[in-house]
């Protein structure tokens, strides 16, 4: 199965959730003030936002008035190309520059932080790039020896020091390991225990510190792991982990896990942080660049 049909299959909860009831509620009816109340809580419910659904329910309104919409089919595309320009152009995660190309991985615990990294690992490795993992979760030694089997499985270093240990010192060596080697990148694992908490907040504030000392410029890429199933709570975390270390990309897995999916949008919408990479299921081929135009276009057909 090509990664498009799994994109369709990933996202086969959110269609019958979501898209599906957002076609029904058009089906032979008229686009009115019902109708457009009915879309909104619709999208609302499938976690777009107020803001998103609003935005979507007044451009439609607008284009109603002006008799542009008059059926259910002209609804369908006019959500297409709305939905697809609330996503904007893809922004896939690119290696560049003087190696190694230092990723800062970040993320609450449960939402798939680690084996992201892992599958991360492997695909950069397939496309020919060296790559060094950093166990920078030491409050945990579960994740230490997690980061060491994905380490092992992918063909990736690793560099980790004794559970307990400052994050910050692996990190540090990991990067000036990787310099001395010529590796071309290095992705650093976290810590995600109740990062709502100051103290964790500010570890990570200074872990980014410490990338910076160790090479000018780094980390060149924050990446956030966000579990799409966790909805406006997703939300919550992307908004706090931007105001702590600038995120400037997501990785959202496990959409395949949800009925809402609305998530996507919301995130782009209201944070402008763009969507990177998509996990749509268990295997390590699953996590793949975000493309909007396929995510929409899977959402529909």
């Amino acid at each position: 199965m090509g990664f498009f049909d799994r994109l369709k299959q990933g996202l086969s909860k959110t269609k019958q959730g979501f898209i599906a009831k957002v076609e029904s509620i058009f089906t032979d009816r008229a686009v009115d003030e019902e109708t457009l109340e009915e879309l909104e809580e619709t999208l609302i419910l499938s976690d777009i936002g107020a803001a998103g659904a609003a935005e979507i329910v007044g451009h439609l309104k607008e284009m109603a008035a002006k008799g542009e919409i008059k059926q259910s089919g002209s609804v369908r595309e006019f959500l297409k190309k709305e939905m697809a320009a609330m996503l904007g152009s893809a922004k896939p995660l690119v290696i560049f520059g003087e190696k190694p190309f230092v990723i800062l991985t970040v993320g609450v615990n449960g939402v798939g932080k680690t084996t992201t990294i892992g599958k991360l690992a492997d695909r950069l490795r397939n496309q020919g790039h060296s790559v060094m993992l950093a166990a920078g979760d030491t409050f945990r030694a579960a994740a230490i020896e997690q980061l060491e089997i994905w380490a092992g499985r992918s063909g990736a270093q690793l560099v980790k020091h004794q559970s307990g240990s400052d994050p910050s010192a692996v990190v540090f060596d990991a990067i000036e390991a990787a310099r001395a080697r010529g590796v071309d990148v290095v992705i650093i694992d976290t810590a995600g225990r109740l990062h709502t908490k100051s103290p964790l907040m500010e570890e990570l504030k200074k872990v980014k510190r410490v990338c910076n000392k160790a090479m000018q410029g780094a980390p060149h890429e924050v990446l956030l792991v966000v579990d799409a199933t966790n909805g406006q709570n997703a939300l919550r975390q992307t908004q706090l982990f931007n105001e702590a270390v600038g995120v400037t990309g997501i990785a959202l897995t496990k959409l395949d896990g949800t009925a809402k999916g609305g998530i996507v949008f919301a995130i782009r919408r209201d944070l402008n942080i763009p969507v990177k990479l998509i996990g749509v299921g268990e295997g390590v081929d699953d996590l793949q660049d975000f493309v909007p135009e396929d995510f929409v276009r899977a959402l529909f057909e």
